[in-house]
C-alpha cells in the first residue's frame, strides 16, 4: 500500500509499505477512503511533539471500508463503511467506563496522561494513522461506528476529530444562556467551537485570529464577530474594552502549542524544546476572561513545562477545563445536529488532495496558502 511517512521536521513523503495485518482478534483492517490533515498534525510536522519517530504514518481523522476483521470482532464485517474516532481505547477500563475514552489506561505505555491516538507519536501510543490506503484499527467493536446512510462521507470524516473537538470545547465552557464566548483561533476546531457555542445558548461569540481569510470564514460559517489581533496593540485590552471592561464569560483556546508569540517563546518551545509549546494563547485566555469565568483548552500542547500564568488564574477564581476530546461520546447529539441541518461540517473543507501529493498538502496547510482551512486526503486505490 501507499502511506504518508514522516522523515523529520517538515519532511514527509509517500512510500510503499506492507498492508497492516491483524495482530489481535479484536482488530480490524480498514481501507481508507477519505482522511484529513488536522491542525494538530502540524505540531508533529514542525517537530513540536516529543517522540515523533521517523517512519511514522500520521493521520487521526479518517473514514473507510472494513477490509478484514479479527476472529473476535462481532459488530463489524468486511464491506461496512465506518468512521473511526481519533481515540484508541479499550472500552472497559476505569476511565472508559466513565466515558473518558481519551484517557484510556490500557492502550498507551505513557498512559499517565493521554490514552492512544492514531498517528500521533509514540507519546500517544505509537499507532500508525490513516493518511494511508489501509490502517489497523484495534478494539474494532469499541471505537468505529457504521456511517449512517444519510450522512455524507466528508461530514463523517470531520466528526472523527475536528467537529467533535470543537463541540467538546464549547461544552467544557459550561456556557450559560446569554454568555459572551471568545474563541482564540479560527482554524477548523475554533470555527466549530464558535458555531457550537450558539447551539449552547451563547449571546455573543467572538473569534480572534490574524489571518483575514480565516476571520472571513468565522463570520460566514460561525456568524461570529471577529478581531484581528495583529491590528491591535494588545488584544487582551481590546477584549476588556468590548466586554464593558469585565472580560468574556468563557474563553476557548483552540490554538495550542504553536500560538504566535515573541522570538524568545518560539526559541524555547519550538527550537530548544524547553516548553510544551508557546503559552501565548492560553495566557491570553486567562487574561481575557472575567473573574470567575471559564477557560476551555482544546489546543494541543506537548507533555512538558509551559510558562502559563497559573497564579493569575488562581487569583481570578477561574475554572480551567481541558482534555483530549472523547470523540464517540459527542456523536449522538452531533448526528442529530447534522441531520436537522444545524451543522454542515464539510462547509469548512477547502482542499481535496490525492495521497501521492500529501507533502504539498502539508506545505499548503502549514504555510496557510491558497486560503486553506481544512484539507482532505483521498487515498484512491492501489
Amino acid at each position: 500500500m501507499r502511506a504518508m511517512v514522516y522523515r523529520g521536521p517538515y519532511k514527509v513523503r509517500v512510500e510503499e509499505r506492507d498492508v497492516p495485518r491483524i495482530e489481535h482478534p479484536n482488530d480490524a483492517i480498514v481501507r481508507v477512503t477519505t482522511a484529513a490533515i488536522c491542525g494538530s498534525d502540524l505540531h508533529l510536522y514542525h517537530g513540536m511533539m516529543p517522540d515523533t519517530r521517523v517512519g511514522t504514518t500520521f493521520g487521526h481523522e479518517f473514514v473507510g471500508v472494513v477490509h478484514e476483521v479479527g476472529s473476535s470482532v462481532q459488530h463489524l464485517k468486511p464491506g461496512d463503511r465506518v468512521m473511526v474516532p481519533f481515540n484508541v481505547y479499550c472500552g472497559s477500563c476505569w476511565y472508559c467506563a466513565r466515558g473518558l475514552y481519551s484517557n484510556c489506561h490500557n492502550v498507551n505505555p505513557n498512559a499517565t496522561a493521554v490514552g492512544g491516538i492514531y498517528g500521533y507519536s509514540h507519546t500517544c501510543g505509537g499507532y500508525d494513522g490513516g493518511q494511508a490506503e489501509f490502517v489497523r484499527v484495534p478494539f474494532a467493536d469499541v471505537g468505529p461506528s457504521i456511517i449512517p446512510d444519510w450522512m455524507d462521507e466528508e461530514d463523517a470524516v470531520l466528526l472523527t476529530d475536528a467537529l467533535a473537538t470543537g463541540y467538546f470545547g464549547a461544552q467544557l465552557g459550561d456556557i450559560v444562556e446569554g454568555d459572551t464566548v471568545v474563541v482564540l483561533g479560527a482554524g477548523p476546531v475554533g470555527l466549530f467551537a464558535a458555531k457550537s457555542a450558539w447551539l449552547m445558548g451563547a449571546g455573543r461569540v467572538i473569534v480572534i485570529d490574524h489571518l483575514e481569510y480565516r476571520l472571513e470564514k468565522a463570520r460566514e460559517f460561525a456568524h461570529a464577530e471577529t478581531f484581528n489581533f495583529a491590528e491591535h496593540d494588545d488584544i487582551v485590552v481590546e477584549m476588556k474594552r468590548t466586554t464593558d471592561h469585565l472580560g468574556a464569560d468563557v474563553v476557548i483556546d483552540a490554538v495550542g502549542a504553536e500560538a504566535d508569540g515573541n522570538f524568545t517563546q518560539h526559541v524555547t518551545s519550538a527550537k530548544l524544546k524547553l516548553q510544551g509549546g508557546s503559552p501565548i494563547a492560553l495566557n491570553w485566555a486567562i487574561d481575557s476572561v472575567r473573574k470567575g469565568g471559564t477557560v476551555s483548552v482544546m489546543g494541543a500542547y506537548g507533555p512538558m513545562f509551559s510558562a502559563v500564568k497559573f497564579g493569575d488564574a488562581l487569583n481570578k477564581g477561574l475554572t480551567l477545563r481541558m482534555n483530549q476530546c472523547p470523540v464517540k461520546r459527542q456523536w449522538p447529539r452531533l448526528f442529530e445536529h447534522i441531520r436537522n441541518g444545524y451543522l454542515k461540517p464539510s462547509d469548512l473543507v477547502t482542499h481535496r488532495i490525492p495521497l501521492e501529493h500529501i507533502a504539498e498538502g502539508y506545505h499548503i496547510f502549514s504555510a496557510k496558502l491558497d486560503g486553506c482551512i481544512k484539507p482532505l486526503i483521498v487515498p484512491g486505490t492501489s
